[in-house]
């Protein structure tokens, strides 16, 4: 469980990763010392897993967004973990998930055009033998994209 300090600290990281230590520290009221080990502690908790940089898919030529609902011919540990395994050598899925209803996966897919989804439909997804049906929506307009988790939701230690 984390506290109202290390809740701060996460606002903060979330708006801006890059920010120094000693401008964090400032903003939580902590010296940058007790910073550095609580970013350290929340780190090797696995709290924090990552400091990434977000980049501009539109302005990198990465113009459509697909998500694709895939559901497997037969529904065993052994068809799931190979659909698992076989889905991380691809980059332009960038999020997969287990779904519980109507289908056995949400894939996220990013590609150039309409094109490369074609492409990545047809001569890889198409082509998993564990694959049975797909189905495929193209993304308009993107209206929200956040990778801030909701931390009024968390709760916190006094």
């Amino acid at each position: 469980m984390i506290d109202k300090f290390d809740k701060k600290i996460l606002e903060i990281l979330q708006d801006d990763a890059m920010l120094p230590i000693a401008e964090i520290a400032e903003r939580v009221g902590m010296s940058k010392s007790v910073c550095w080990r609580r970013i350290n502690n929340l780190t090797e908790t696995g709290i924090i897993k990552s400091k990434v940089a977000l980049l501009n898919a539109e302005l990198l030529g990465l113009k459509v967004v697909v998500f694709a609902n895939v559901k497997l011919i037969r529904k065993g540990r052994h068809e799931l973990e190979k659909f698992m395994q076989e889905i991380q050598k691809h980059p332009e899925v960038t999020e997969c998930y287990t779904m519980m209803g109507g289908v056995d996966f949400l894939l996220k897919i990013v590609v150039k055009n309409v094109k490369q989804f074609e492409d990545f439909y047809w001569d890889i997804l198409l082509q998993m033998d564990v694959v049975m049906e797909t189905s495929s929506t193209i993304a308009m307009t993107e209206v929200k994209l956040t990778t801030k988790l909701p931390l009024n939701s968390v709760e916190i230690s006094q």
